[in-house]
């Protein structure tokens, strides 16, 4: 009996920032244009706070290593797009990829024209589009009432949120919920679970579209557990913090390494063997691709 995968689909949406989106969208590349990665630019640290502070942009540098892993064609512009400075001056640890997709930006219209005149220049076919074009930031609500403002603040904290925020509120990228009306899958993950997958949620009309969307939704796990507070969150407690943001009952599967886990996710979580060889912490692309395909047939049972 024929079985679909993920290849037989039109329109395959992933979501989140960082390394993790960049894996995920690197090992579904085949897709070209029909793969569209929604990215978080909430960043303030590294090259990209530092241009956030003078320049009052989004972050650019989830966008920029995400773009850096859908090249298929290596050349010397994607050899510059990733070059970082050395030295003690101004431009010491700033990616030039960071400063290209920066001064495109202040070039054109909108954010999202700098990314596809990169994209083209990539020859890259799968569509990028940042979670909002305006600038903002991850706020976060401690047990002892605190408010922490910036996602490096937030990776120090000792325990766990209460609460996140963006601050200001901002609009999505109006193409990024088209998207998700469209999509036939939506993949959140992997990747920091506070800093990375949760900032695109807290969108309201991101968050709204996924909870009416009728596409399969899938969160994929970290294969190891993260440094900082969300490496205190187990994944029930993530799982929990998701249903919250869009809707009771609207994961439809979660993807995670071999191990032992809560009686309350039985039914809903896939196990599968997932790590690189010779590197575990991070996810291979055909082992990731297949459990995305075995995904599509999972059956939760809640």
């Amino acid at each position: 009996m024929w079985q679909k995968n993920i290849n037989d689909f039109q329109h395959v949406v992933a979501i989140g920032g960082g390394h993790g989106l960049g894996r995920v969208l690197s090992s579904l590349s085949f897709l070209g244009e029909r793969l569209t990665g929604i990215v978080t630019t909430t960043d303030d640290g590294g090259s990209t706070g530092r241009l956030r502070q003078g320049q009052e942009c989004i972050a650019w540098g989830d966008l920029r290593n995400c773009l850096n892993q859908l090249v298929t064609e290596p050349s010397i512009g994607s050899m510059l797009f990733e070059y970082r400075f050395a030295g003690r001056g101004e431009l010491a640890g700033h990616n030039l990829g960071n400063l290209m997709l920066l001064a495109l930006d202040n070039l054109s219209v909108r954010p999202l024209d700098a990314i596809r005149l990169i994209s083209n220049m990539l020859k890259i076919e799968s569509k990028l589009l940042p979670m909002s074009e305006f600038p903002t930031d991850l706020s976060a609500r401690t047990a002892c009432g605190n408010q922490i403002l910036g996602e490096v603040s937030i990776d120090q904290l000792d325990t766990p949120p209460l609460s996140l925020a963006l601050s200001p509120k901002v609009a999505a990228t109006r193409e990024a919920v088209r998207a998700i009306d469209e999509a036939e899958m939506i993949v959140l993950g992997p990747g920091s679970f506070l800093t990375s997958i949760m900032p695109p949620l807290l969108l309201a009309e991101i968050a709204q579209a996924i909870s009416q969307s009728r596409a399969k939704l899938v969160f994929i796990t970290n294969l190891v557990a993260e440094k900082g507070p969300a490496g205190q969150m187990d994944l029930l407690t993530q799982w929990r913090w998701l249903e919250q943001h869009i809707g009771t009952g609207r994961v439809d599967a979660i993807i995670g390494p071999e191990g032992h886990y809560p009686a309350e996710l039985d039914g809903l979580l896939m196990t599968a063997l997932l790590g690189e060889e010779g590197l575990p912490h991070r996810h291979d692309r055909a082992r990731l691709k297949a459990a995305l395909d075995r995904a599509i047939h999972w059956r939760k049972r809640h």
